[in-house]
């Protein structure tokens, strides 16, 4: 079993995806005229406007839920593994696929907001991949065959996010926290199962909550630590900007001229973890950006751009120094166990051997003993728990699409529970399973997702660029935005098509 999990994970990552993640992310900043960049202020602005209601969250709560799901173990372990198996360069292509895939995430969560719908059992808004799929070009012959698409991504992300991802989170929780303090895992995941099933069993609105609360707090203190490793090593700061871009594009130079041999690598394992962290492309921002309240979909279409860059260029950043400027890494060859170079960090055997949460912890050691593993065991702990809070989201609202229509009410209650029950069950066994095995799986429901959500938005694109004109029309007139599906030619915008007329006949609706 192991070795056909290792051969279907190099299928679906084959330098194809990678190429793909890249190829579109190009070709949407071509398009969008470089969205990302050219609206930072609007990206910014957008993240503290806007109201929750009694049906959607509001934008800064869909953002937290978002980066819920982006800011987790990859920001940590994901980062350390980049390194070890792409050499320092990793974290520059990080960061370009970062910049190009903040593009791909405007076209994606703009894309959920237009398709969203309104749950009549619950008045929640849900949306995602699976609904914009079915439903963009629903008034074509086509659209039995985007149907059965739609109805294939929503199955892919309920498995992926219930069963595949959940245990690469409480994997790293577990083995952090019996590094630090030598808990057992099978207790770490008896406390994960009782507190995980406190949060998700309360719906979206507790989720909201608990995200908004714990992800600014675990997001600043860990950027605060990087903060201070920078100024204790500030005459590192110059040498690991050169050892970086040295070795992601192929400059022999300086002792550590053999990563300068393994560029694609770099790529490979920069893009596949870039976007293990950051999510673009893969289809879960739309889920998160679905439930906010707004009165324009291009405005949760830029807070999700915006919410890349702080998973990125942030969090996955600050990991990165705390490794290389601390020299606590080593680089592996192909074969994952020749190690072709070192930082200059001591690290014992244990550590050094297999990249992950322990070099962060190891490079904060290095400069206050004792500090290091405690302070990433809770770093660690807040990310994947709020990410495993996430998965189950997204989980859901793919499950609701695939049952919800069905008449008998009862079938769907009990699809949740059983749903609750597998990614309790998941995060218990991926507490007390080995590292390698839970990667792999997870890499395999990442690019199952990446796949299908990329394909997809390149076909449905036109929507997600036909709001990005409308919306820079109104601001630039001075309007606070407001989408009216006719007025910008977007078919099958049902919940918008409905919002419009009740404003027509007079009724009040949320602003957003």
């Amino acid at each position: 079993m192991s070795a056909f999990i290792d051969w279907l994970n190099g299928v679906v990552w084959s330098s194809a995806l990678v190429y793909l993640c890249l190829g579109a992310g190009v070709y949407f900043t071509i398009r969008s005229r470089a969205v990302q960049i050219r609206q930072i202020p609007a990206i910014f602005k957008q993240m503290f406007t806007g109201k929750s209601s009694n049906e959607g969250v509001s934008s800064f709560q869909a953002l937290a839920i978002s980066l819920a799901g982006r800011v987790g173990v990859g920001n940590i372990a994901g980062v350390a593994t980049a390194i070890g198996f792409g050499g320092p360069g990793a974290v520059v292509w990080m960061w370009i696929s970062a910049l190009l895939g903040a593009s791909t995430s405007y076209v994606e969560s703009t894309l959920g907001q237009i398709f969203k719908e309104q749950d009549p059992r619950t008045g929640e808004y849900r949306g995602g991949p699976a609904f914009y799929i079915e439903k963009a070009y629903r008034h074509t012959k086509a659209r039995g065959l985007f149907k059965v698409y739609g109805m294939v991504f929503a199955a892919v992300t309920v498995i992926a996010m219930s069963f595949m991802l959940p245990g690469i989170q409480s994997n790293a929780i577990s083995g952090a926290v019996e590094n630090a303090w030598s808990v057992p895992t099978w207790a770490t995941a008896i406390a994960l199962v009782i507190i995980l099933g406190f949060i998700v069993v309360g719906g979206i609105k507790r989720i909201a909550h608990f995200a908004s609360l714990a992800v600014p707090f675990m997001a600043v203190i860990y950027i605060i630590a990087a903060i201070a490793v920078t100024i204790i090593n500030a005459d590192q700061i110059v040498p690991v900007f050169q050892l970086m871009f040295n070795s992601a594009f192929g400059i022999d130079a300086g002792p550590e001229a053999a990563f300068g041999g393994i560029i694609g690598m770099a790529v490979q394992w920069g893009v596949q973890r870039g976007i293990y962290s950051n999510e673009a492309g893969q289809g879960t921002g739309p889920h998160a950006a679905s439930a906010a309240e707004v009165s324009h979909p291009s405005k949760q279409g830029l807070v999700q751009a915006g919410s890349v860059y702080i998973d990125t260029l942030f969090v996955c950043s600050a990991t990165a120094f705390m490794i290389l400027s601390t020299g606590m890494y080593r680089v592996f060859d192909a074969d994952e166990t020749t190690i072709i170079g070192t930082g200059r960090g001591q690290m014992v055997e244990e550590i050094a051997a297999t990249p992950g949460e322990k070099w962060p912890q190891a490079g904060l050691d290095s400069m206050i003993h004792g500090f290091g593993a405690s302070f990433i065991a809770i770093s660690i702990f807040l990310f994947a728990l709020t990410t495993i809070v996430a998965y189950y989201y997204m989980a859901e609202t793919n499950l609701v699409y695939l049952l919800g229509k069905a008449k008998n009410t009862f079938v769907l209650a009990v699809g949740k529970r059983v749903l609750q029950l597998l990614i309790l069950i998941a995060v218990a066994v991926g507490a007390m399973s080995t590292a390698g095995s839970a990667w792999a799986l997870g890499d395999i429901g990442v690019g199952l997702m990446a796949w299908l959500n990329i394909v997809g938005i390149l076909i449905l694109q036109q929507p997600a660029f036909k709001l990005l004109r409308d919306f820079e029309r109104q601001t630039k007139h001075g309007l606070d935005p407001v989408f009216e599906p006719e007025k910008v030619g977007v078919r099958n915008a049902d919940f918008w098509d409905q919002r419009v007329a009740r404003l027509k006949a007079g009724e009040a609706v949320p602003k957003g």
